[in-house]
């Protein structure tokens, strides 16, 4: 017979361990994109307030850490999409606000795909990237279209290519600045009266 304590204490153990992985992973993704992904193991632990051991016992190799991070980015930016259509004042400001996380997702990502690229399992990742995106930027779309805040013939992955796009090269000179121009893409989406 199990004893409900230590149930419970199984319990506590596991949702620990779970706001461990999840603070492991936000201070990972904020150290890649102040340091890059080949910043310091200990950058990430002093980050995220735990030890070097913490991190490799949930992500035992650099690899593992940089698809975690990747995919829980990927599940961050899917799960706004419908919290933002039910929160946000219209569709066209959801629309809006989504684009700047994607644009903050894509500025995390840097690094990663060229880190990645070479490893058999990118293209499942990126396969992931699309499955998971390419319907949460539709629903979007189709909302504000639905609204006539937009034109209704925007194909959610040319939008999302072309924010892609727009982002390539931000780093590299300080001249560019990739929101600005994602801003004049998204006001260019609007319905015309």
């Amino acid at each position: 017979m199990v004893d409900d304590s230590d149930a419970g204490a199984t319990r506590s153990r596991r949702a620990d361990a779970l706001r461990n992985k999840q603070t492991l992973l936000d201070a990972a993704a904020a150290v890649f994109v102040a340091s890059g992904v080949d910043a310091p193991v200990r950058d990430i632990a002093a980050k995220a307030g735990v030890g070097m051991g913490t991190i490799y016992r949930h992500f035992p190799t650099r690899a593992d850490l940089i698809v975690a991070v990747y995919r829980h980015q990927v599940e961050a930016c899917a799960e706004a999409g419908p919290a933002l259509l039910a929160s946000c004042a219209s569709p066209y400001a959801a629309l809006g606000r989504w684009i700047n996380l994607f644009v903050d997702f894509l500025v995390t990502k840097h690094g990663l795909a060229a880190i990645l690229s070479g490893d058999p399992g990118f293209a499942t990742l990126h396969a992931y990237f699309l499955d998971r995106l390419v319907p949460v930027c539709a629903q979007l779309l189709t909302a504000a279209a639905e609204s006539e805040e937009i034109r209704p013939d925007i194909e959610p992955l040319e939008l999302m290519r072309g924010v892609g796009n727009l982002c390539i090269g931000g780093d590299l000179d300080p001249r560019y600045d990739p929101r600005r121009m994602v801003e004049l893409l998204v006001a260019g989406l609007r319905r015309v009266r």
